[in-house]
């Protein structure tokens, strides 16, 4: 373990010799995880990219790939193509990365269950921006707008965030 690695704690997530607030997913921390359990992951995963909504903000690293329009989320268990990013028109069950309020303008993902994916192992464990403080998430970890900025422009790829049992 080292600073450079995100580290969620039961009071906060760990980076850089700051503690920051963050919110896990309702249905708290599992080592079951399952498509829509709501549940947190824990283990070790690795930082596999950094997406950006070019139209709201800024990129915070020259490695992040802007949010298009079209620009989905695949979390249909029956798709060949489940937990990977997809474009519209897409006929499975998806998530739209491009969204009305600004939970995704930033979205760091991780290597849960990707790139060869499990079906029913679930999908999509991402860090970005919360509702408010303490709202939980349907298992990602959520953070305050400038938190995950502040975060997001130091970070490196590969970095690992580690999960444990709180």
């Amino acid at each position: 373990m080292s600073p450079a690695d995100l580290v969620l704690t039961p009071k906060g997530l760990r980076f850089m010799g700051r503690l920051l607030p963050c919110t896990i997913g309702k249905g708290g921390l599992s080592t079951a995880k399952r498509e829509g359990d709501g549940a947190t992951p824990v283990g070790t995963h690795r930082i596999s990219g950094m997406l950006y909504r070019p139209d709201r903000i800024s990129a915070p690293q020259d490695w992040a790939r802007p949010i298009l329009p079209g620009d989905l989320w695949s979390d249909d268990t029956q798709a060949h193509d489940y937990n990977q990013m997809v474009r519209a028109p897409y006929a499975f069950s998806h998530e739209r990365l491009r969204r009305a309020d600004p939970l995704y303008d930033l979205v760091l993902l991780t290597d849960w269950n990707w790139p060869k994916a499990t079906s029913g192992r679930g999908s999509a464990i991402f860090l970005h921006q919360w509702r408010r403080p303490g709202y939980p998430t349907e298992g990602c970890i959520a953070f305050s707008r400038q938190n995950l900025r502040w975060i997001a422009e130091r970070l490196r790829p590969g970095a690992q965030l580690i999960v444990g049992s709180r």
